[in-house]
């Protein structure tokens, strides 16, 4: 018997309209796929080179993007001091 899927929990919508699964949903699956998905835990394993290796490049610059712009908001957010 499949599992139910829920909105929010194991999949999303794009504004596009695609679906999108969760990573909580593939962690549930317990595998790969071998489709490229936005949020698979397993390092695209299953999915054929070169495909692979694009995806985790992408992954890669999507972090460094994203703890980027998290160091530039922690950075404006310290108050400034002054000497008296």
């Amino acid at each position: 018997m499949k599992k139910k899927l829920t909105e929010g929990a194991d999949y999303y919508y794009t504004p596009d309209g695609y679906m999108v699964l969760t990573e909580q949903y593939h962690l549930e699956r317990g595998k790969c796929c071998g489709n490229g998905c936005r949020h698979c835990p397993y390092d695209y394993i299953e999915v054929p080179e070169p495909r692979k290796t694009e995806l985790l490049r992408q992954r890669i610059i999507q972090h460094e993007k994203a703890a980027s712009e998290k160091a530039a908001t922690e950075k404006e957010s310290i108050p400034k001091t002054t000497d008296d």
